[in-house]
Protein backbone atom coordinates (compact mmCIF):
# COMPACT_ATOMS: atom_id res chain seq x y z
CA UNK A 1 0.00 0.00 0.00
CA UNK A 2 0.89 3.36 -1.16
CA UNK A 3 0.19 7.14 0.16
CA UNK A 4 0.36 10.64 -1.77
CA UNK A 5 0.41 13.18 1.75
CA UNK A 6 0.95 16.76 1.81
CA UNK A 7 3.19 18.13 4.59
CA UNK A 8 5.14 21.60 4.33
CA UNK A 9 3.51 22.96 1.14
CA UNK A 10 5.16 19.39 -0.33
CA UNK A 11 3.51 16.35 -1.39
CA UNK A 12 5.39 12.77 -0.81
CA UNK A 13 4.72 9.47 -2.24
CA UNK A 14 5.43 7.22 0.92
CA UNK A 15 5.23 3.59 1.71
CA UNK A 16 5.76 1.84 5.16
CA UNK A 17 9.60 1.30 6.25
CA UNK A 18 10.32 4.64 3.84
CA UNK A 19 12.54 7.25 5.29
CA UNK A 20 12.00 10.78 3.93
CA UNK A 21 12.87 13.98 4.59
CA UNK A 22 10.44 16.70 5.32
CA UNK A 23 10.21 20.65 6.42
CA UNK A 24 11.10 20.82 10.14
CA UNK A 25 7.67 19.55 12.21
CA UNK A 26 7.32 20.24 16.27
CA UNK A 27 8.15 17.43 17.41
CA UNK A 28 11.12 15.16 19.03
CA UNK A 29 13.29 12.15 17.99
CA UNK A 30 11.38 9.50 19.24
CA UNK A 31 7.58 10.56 18.75
CA UNK A 32 4.96 9.58 16.80
CA UNK A 33 3.24 11.51 14.48
CA UNK A 34 0.03 11.65 11.91
CA UNK A 35 0.00 13.25 8.74
CA UNK A 36 -3.52 13.39 7.48
CA UNK A 37 -3.33 15.60 4.62
CA UNK A 38 -3.31 12.38 2.33
CA UNK A 39 -4.29 13.23 -0.86
CA UNK A 40 -4.50 9.68 -2.56
CA UNK A 41 -4.60 6.08 -1.12
CA UNK A 42 -3.26 3.05 -3.47
CA UNK A 43 -3.32 -0.33 -3.07
CA UNK A 44 -5.88 -3.44 -4.22
CA UNK A 45 -7.72 -0.13 -5.11
CA UNK A 46 -6.83 3.30 -5.48
CA UNK A 47 -8.61 6.32 -3.37
CA UNK A 48 -8.38 9.88 -4.87
CA UNK A 49 -9.43 12.43 -2.55
CA UNK A 50 -11.06 15.62 -3.23
CA UNK A 51 -8.58 17.03 -2.34
CA UNK A 52 -8.46 14.49 0.92
CA UNK A 53 -9.09 11.47 1.41
CA UNK A 54 -11.74 10.90 4.17
CA UNK A 55 -10.48 8.71 7.15
CA UNK A 56 -6.95 8.43 5.43
CA UNK A 57 -3.31 9.35 7.62
CA UNK A 58 0.14 8.30 7.48
CA UNK A 59 1.82 8.03 10.34
CA UNK A 60 5.84 8.11 11.07
CA UNK A 61 8.34 7.93 13.49
CA UNK A 62 10.53 10.86 14.17
CA UNK A 63 14.22 9.80 13.83
CA UNK A 64 16.08 13.37 14.28
CA UNK A 65 16.18 17.18 13.24
CA UNK A 66 18.23 17.55 10.96
CA UNK A 67 20.07 20.14 8.58
CA UNK A 68 19.52 20.23 4.70
CA UNK A 69 22.30 20.80 2.32
CA UNK A 70 24.20 23.77 2.13
CA UNK A 71 22.69 26.18 -0.50
CA UNK A 72 24.55 28.95 -1.92
CA UNK A 73 22.96 32.03 -3.64
CA UNK A 74 25.24 33.84 -5.70
CA UNK A 75 24.07 37.13 -6.98
CA UNK A 76 26.12 39.35 -9.60
CA UNK A 77 24.89 42.77 -10.58
CA UNK A 78 26.12 43.88 -14.41
CA UNK A 79 26.92 47.33 -14.43
CA UNK A 80 26.85 47.59 -10.70
CA UNK A 81 31.10 47.59 -9.78
CA UNK A 82 30.82 44.29 -10.23
CA UNK A 83 28.56 44.35 -7.31
CA UNK A 84 28.30 40.23 -6.01
CA UNK A 85 26.50 38.92 -3.05
CA UNK A 86 26.68 35.35 -1.50
CA UNK A 87 24.08 34.09 1.65
CA UNK A 88 24.59 30.34 2.56
CA UNK A 89 21.63 28.57 3.90
CA UNK A 90 21.06 25.17 5.07
CA UNK A 91 16.91 24.21 5.62
CA UNK A 92 15.94 23.22 8.84
CA UNK A 93 14.49 19.14 8.14
CA UNK A 94 12.95 16.24 10.49
CA UNK A 95 14.10 12.91 9.02
CA UNK A 96 11.37 10.41 9.46
CA UNK A 97 10.42 6.57 8.92
CA UNK A 98 7.13 5.96 7.50
CA UNK A 99 5.50 3.47 10.31
CA UNK A 100 2.07 2.62 8.87
CA UNK A 101 -0.76 3.94 6.25
CA UNK A 102 -4.36 4.35 7.34
CA UNK A 103 -6.92 3.99 4.89
CA UNK A 104 -9.74 4.79 7.58
CA UNK A 105 -10.57 5.81 11.00
CA UNK A 106 -7.41 8.34 11.40
CA UNK A 107 -9.61 10.30 13.49
CA UNK A 108 -9.84 7.74 16.40
CA UNK A 109 -6.39 6.86 15.90
CA UNK A 110 -5.02 8.90 19.04
CA UNK A 111 -1.64 9.96 17.40
CA UNK A 112 -1.10 13.50 17.88
CA UNK A 113 -1.21 15.58 14.09
CA UNK A 114 2.15 16.50 12.42
CA UNK A 115 2.26 20.49 12.65
CA UNK A 116 4.95 22.38 11.22
CA UNK A 117 7.82 24.10 14.00
CA UNK A 118 6.56 27.68 12.99
CA UNK A 119 2.64 26.73 13.67
CA UNK A 120 0.33 26.99 16.69
CA UNK A 121 -3.51 26.67 17.12
CA UNK A 122 -5.24 29.64 16.32
CA UNK A 123 -7.15 29.69 19.84
CA UNK A 124 -3.66 29.47 21.48
CA UNK A 125 -2.66 32.37 19.50
CA UNK A 126 -5.84 34.24 20.18
CA UNK A 127 -5.55 34.05 23.76
CA UNK A 128 -2.16 34.94 24.02
CA UNK A 129 -2.82 38.10 21.95
CA UNK A 130 -3.19 40.72 23.92
CA UNK A 131 -6.84 43.07 24.35
CA UNK A 132 -7.61 45.18 21.27
CA UNK A 133 -5.17 43.00 19.08
CA UNK A 134 -5.99 40.70 16.43
CA UNK A 135 -4.81 37.27 16.12
CA UNK A 136 -2.25 38.48 13.79
CA UNK A 137 -0.62 40.88 16.63
CA UNK A 138 -2.02 43.37 15.01
CA UNK A 139 -3.90 46.45 16.74
CA UNK A 140 -7.44 46.05 15.50
CA UNK A 141 -8.45 50.33 15.33
CA UNK A 142 -6.17 53.31 16.02
CA UNK A 143 -7.68 53.95 19.93
CA UNK A 144 -6.38 50.37 20.51
CA UNK A 145 -2.81 50.86 19.19
CA UNK A 146 -2.59 54.10 21.58
CA UNK A 147 -3.96 52.02 24.23
CA UNK A 148 -1.22 49.51 23.41
CA UNK A 149 1.41 51.52 23.46
CA UNK A 150 0.46 53.09 26.32
CA UNK A 151 0.14 50.42 28.70
CA UNK A 152 3.94 49.34 27.23
CA UNK A 153 5.65 52.75 28.07
CA UNK A 154 7.97 52.63 31.35
CA UNK A 155 7.54 54.96 33.94
CA UNK A 156 4.16 56.29 35.42
CA UNK A 157 1.32 58.66 32.68
CA UNK A 158 1.61 61.92 34.20
CA UNK A 159 -2.11 62.64 36.16
CA UNK A 160 -1.92 66.28 34.81
CA UNK A 161 -2.53 65.30 31.14
CA UNK A 162 -5.14 67.45 29.63
CA UNK A 163 -7.74 66.98 26.90
CA UNK A 164 -7.65 70.53 25.85
CA UNK A 165 -5.36 73.61 26.88
CA UNK A 166 -7.20 75.39 29.85
CA UNK A 167 -9.22 78.67 28.87
CA UNK A 168 -8.85 77.10 25.74
CA UNK A 169 -5.51 78.86 25.36
CA UNK A 170 -1.97 76.96 25.37
CA UNK A 171 1.80 78.19 26.70
CA UNK A 172 3.73 79.03 23.83
CA UNK A 173 5.89 75.25 24.91
CA UNK A 174 8.24 76.51 21.69
CA UNK A 175 10.39 78.55 24.50
CA UNK A 176 11.70 75.41 25.54
CA UNK A 177 15.15 74.89 23.98
CA UNK A 178 14.99 72.36 21.57
CA UNK A 179 11.06 72.76 21.10
CA UNK A 180 10.18 73.25 17.94
CA UNK A 181 6.51 73.15 16.08
CA UNK A 182 6.85 69.58 15.37
CA UNK A 183 7.32 68.30 18.74
CA UNK A 184 4.88 71.15 20.48
CA UNK A 185 2.59 69.16 18.76
CA UNK A 186 3.38 65.57 19.44
CA UNK A 187 3.27 67.63 23.48
CA UNK A 188 -0.45 68.86 22.56
CA UNK A 189 -1.03 65.03 21.36
CA UNK A 190 -0.13 63.70 24.70
CA UNK A 191 -2.08 66.56 26.67
CA UNK A 192 0.32 68.55 27.56
CA UNK A 193 -0.18 72.22 26.94
CA UNK A 194 1.56 74.35 30.13
CA UNK A 195 4.44 75.35 31.55
CA UNK A 196 3.71 74.04 35.00
CA UNK A 197 2.50 70.59 33.81
CA UNK A 198 5.64 70.12 32.55
CA UNK A 199 6.42 71.90 36.08
CA UNK A 200 5.51 68.90 38.18
CA UNK A 201 6.78 65.80 36.01
CA UNK A 202 8.79 63.61 38.20
CA UNK A 203 11.42 61.03 37.19
CA UNK A 204 8.61 58.47 36.50
CA UNK A 205 6.59 61.08 34.25
CA UNK A 206 9.94 61.73 32.53
CA UNK A 207 10.30 58.18 31.74
CA UNK A 208 7.19 58.10 30.48
CA UNK A 209 7.15 60.63 28.31
CA UNK A 210 10.35 60.48 27.15
CA UNK A 211 9.11 57.00 25.43
CA UNK A 212 5.87 58.77 24.12
CA UNK A 213 8.00 61.52 22.42
CA UNK A 214 10.56 59.25 20.66
CA UNK A 215 13.25 61.08 22.28
CA UNK A 216 15.02 59.03 25.06
CA UNK A 217 16.92 61.26 27.35
CA UNK A 218 15.84 64.94 25.95
CA UNK A 219 13.70 66.33 28.73
CA UNK A 220 16.40 65.70 31.72
CA UNK A 221 19.39 66.57 28.62
CA UNK A 222 17.92 70.07 27.85
CA UNK A 223 16.74 71.11 31.59
CA UNK A 224 12.99 71.59 30.71
CA UNK A 225 11.76 70.64 34.24
CA UNK A 226 13.71 74.24 35.16
CA UNK A 227 13.09 76.05 31.62
CA UNK A 228 9.41 75.59 32.07
CA UNK A 229 9.87 76.50 36.34
CA UNK A 230 11.13 79.81 34.58
CA UNK A 231 7.94 80.76 32.19
CA UNK A 232 5.57 79.61 34.27
CA UNK A 233 6.93 82.02 37.26
CA UNK A 234 7.05 84.76 34.44
CA UNK A 235 3.19 83.95 33.59
CA UNK A 236 2.25 84.60 37.47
Amino acid sequence: MFAVMKTGGKQYRVAEGDVLRVEKLAASAGERVQFNEVLMVGGDTLTVGAPLVAGAAVQADVIDQIKGEKLIHFVKRRRKHSSKRTKGHRQQLTLLRVTSILASGADGSGVKAAKGAGSAPKAAASAAAPAGMSDLGVPETASDADKIAEAAAPGARPANLLDAPRDGKADDLKKISGVGPKLEGLLHKNGVYHFDQIVAWGPEEIAYMDDRLSFKGRIERDGWIEQAKKFAAEQE
